[in-house]
C-alpha cells in the first residue's frame, strides 16, 4: 500500500478515496495520526486524551468491512479529534473544567460526532479547549496551554484551539469544533485554515451545550473549505436531539464548491461595529485584499460599520448562559478552581442575569438580525478582516497598533447574535509570519451560498498556507 502523505499536503476528499480503493488502509492512516501526535503534541498539546487502541480497532473495522465489499462512507478512514466540549463514546467530556477533570467517560457521541463516524471517521482523541469555550484563546487549568504550529510562542486562538493546532500541524486531516462567539473562524483564521460557522441548528447539538444555547453552533473543521464541504454534508440535517435543529438545505455542500460562481456584489466593513479599533497592517492587507476582489469583477461598496450594539446582548447571552452550570459551584472551594478570568466574568453576569434581562438581550439580538439583514439589500455577502488584531501569546490580548488588546478578535461575536453563517479564508501572513484571514458573512440561513463563496474567496487568493511546525 502507498505510504501515507502529510495530511497538510493531501485533502481530506482524496484521502478518503484512497482509503476506499484499497491504495491505502484505514489503518495506515489512524497510526500515522498516532504517530505524529506522539512525536508533535508533547510541544503543540492540542490533544488532550488519546485512545490508540480503540482508534484502531475502529479503523481496523473499516477495513474489514471495506474487503467485504461494504460502503463504509465518505469520510472512509479519516482520523479526527473531538473538541472536548463535545461528547464522544469512551472519552471523558471535561470541558477543560477542573471539577469535570475526573468526571466519567460518557457512553454515547454528540449527534455531529455519530455522523461522522458512521460516515467513516476514526474518532482519535480529544482536542484541548479553554475551560466552557470562554474566550479566544485555547488554555485551562487542567491541560494548560495549545500552541500555535506557525509559532509555539503564539496563541492557536480558540475556543476550537486544540482543533485548529492539530489540523495545521498535519497530526489529523479533520476534527470538530464550535462557535459560539468566532471559537471555529478566529482558530481558523489564526492557524492558516479556511473555516465556516453554520447558521445555529444547521447541524444538531444533540446533547444541547452547555451555556451559550442562543448563539453557539457546532462544525466541522479542516485545513480547505472543500473539506469542510465534504464534512458538511455529512453532518447536517434535522434531529429530534436538538429543538433548533434546521430541515436540510438540499444540496450538496460540496458540489456547490465544485465551480462556484462569483459574487457581484459585496459589502465591505473594516470593523463590524465601526468605531473598534483595526490594526493598521490588518487594515491594510485586508485592503489589499478587497481590491484582487474588486480586480476579479465583483464590485465592492465601503461601509464604516453594519452593527454597533452587538456586543452587550451578545456578552449577556453568552455568559449569562454559562451561569446556571456554575452556580452550584459559587461560594465553594470548587469554584475557586474555576480558570480565574472565566470566574470573574461568570460573577459579573450572574449579577445582571434576570428574566427580565434576558429577554431584553434577544430582543437586542433580533433588532441587530434586522439591521444587518437591511445592510445587507443587494449585496451577496458581507466581507471583513476575520480579526483585528494580531495574534497573542497565550493569556495575553492581541496586538493592535502595539497595544495589548482583549478585543483583537472583534469582528467575528456579531453574527453569533444575528446568527449568520460565515466563512473564513486566509489571504496571506503579516510581517511577522502569522495567518492573516477574510471574513465572509451570508444571508439569514443561506448556508449553501455562504459556503460557495468562501470557495471562490479561496480560489481567487489561491493560498495552501503550510505550518512550519513539525517540520
Amino acid at each position: 500500500m502507498a505510504d501515507v502523505p502529510d495530511f497538510r499536503s493531501t485533502t481530506v476528499e482524496a484521502l478518503a478515496a484512497s482509503v476506499r480503493s484499497g491504495e491505502r488502509s484505514a489503518r495506515s492512516l489512524t497510526d500515522a495520526a498516532l504517530d505524529r501526535i506522539e512525536v508533535a503534541n508533547v510541544e503543540l498539546n492540542a490533544f488532550v486524551a488519546i485512545d490508540a487502541e480503540a482508534a484502531q480497532r475502529q479503523a481496523d473495522a473499516i477495513d474489514e468491512r471495506l474487503a467485504a465489499g461494504e460502503d463504509v462512507g465518505p469520510l472512509a478512514g479519516i482520523p479526527i479529534g473531538v473538541k472536548d466540549l463535545a461528547d464522544a463514546a469512551g472519552f471523558r467530556t471535561t470541558r477543560g473544567a477542573a471539577h469535570l477533570a475526573d468526571s466519567a467517560p460518557v457512553t454515547h457521541d454528540a449527534t455531529e460526532v455519530a455522523r461522522l463516524r458512521a460516515a467513516g471517521c476514526v474518532v482519535i482523541g480529544k482536542t484541548n479547549t479553554p475551560e466552557a469555550g470562554f474566550v479566544g484563546d485555547t488554555y485551562n487549568p487542567t491541560f494548560g496551554s495549545t500552541r500555535n504550529p506557525w509559532n509555539t510562542e503564539r496563541s492557536p486562538g480558540g475556543s476550537s484551539g486544540g482543533t485548529s493546532a492539530a489540523i495545521a500541524s498535519g497530526l489529523v486531516p479533520l476534527a470538530t469544533g464550535s462557535d459560539g462567539g468566532g471559537s471555529i473562524r478566529i482558530p481558523s483564521t489564526v492557524c492558516g485554515l479556511s473555516g465556516f460557522k453554520p447558521s445555529q441548528g444547521r447541524i444538531p447539538h444533540g446533547p444541547a451545550p452547555m451555556g451559550a444555547a442562543d448563539l453557539s453552533t457546532v462544525g466541522p473543521m479542516a485545513r480547505r473549505i472543500r473539506d469542510v464541504a465534504l464534512a458538511l454534508d455529512v453532518v447536517v440535517g434535522p434531529s429530534a436531539d436538538d429543538l433548533r435543529s434546521l430541515p436540510h438545505p438540499g444540496a450538496s455542500f460540496r458540489a456547490v464548491c465544485d465551480a462556484p460562481q462569483a459574487p457581484r456584489r459585496l459589502l465591505y466593513c473594516a470593523s463590524t461595529d465601526g468605531s473598534s479599533t483595526v490594526d493598521d497592517e490588518i487594515a491594510a492587507r485586508t485592503a489589499e485584499a478587497v481590491d484582487t476582489i474588486r480586480a476579479a469583477g465583483v464590485e465592492v461598496a465601503e461601509v464604516d460599520g453594519v452593527l454597533p450594539d452587538a456586543f452587550s446582548p451578545f456578552l449577556l447571552l453568552f455568559f449569562g448562559g454559562m451561569v446556571p452550570a456554575y452556580r452550584h459551584l459559587m461560594g465553594t472551594d470548587a469554584f475557586d478552581a474555576v480558570t480565574p478570568d472565566l470566574r470573574r466574568i461568570l460573577l459579573m453576569a450572574d449579577e445582571r442575569l434576570t428574566p427580565d434581562s434576558i429577554e431584553e438581550a434577544r430582543k437586542e439580538a433580533q433588532a441587530n438580525s434586522v439591521m444587518l439583514a437591511e445592510a445587507m439589500v443587494g449585496f451577496d455577502a458581507l466581507i471583513t478582516p476575520t480579526v483585528i488584531g494580531h495574534t497573542p501569546v497565550s493569556q495575553r490580548g492581541g496586538v493592535i497598533n502595539g497595544n495589548e488588546e482583549l478585543g483583537w478578535v472583534g469582528n467575528t461575536f456579531a453574527f453569533n447574535v444575528t446568527r449568520r453563517p460565515a466563512g473564513t479564508t486566509p489571504i496571506g501572513l503579516t510581517a511577522d509570519g502569522m495567518p492573516l484571514g477574510l471574513q465572509i458573512v451570508g444571508h439569514q440561513l443561506d448556508d449553501l451560498r455562504t459556503v460557495e463563496l468562501t470557495a471562490w474567496t479561496e480560489d481567487v487568493f489561491g493560498l495552501d498556507l503550510v505550518a512550519p511546525f513539525p517540520a
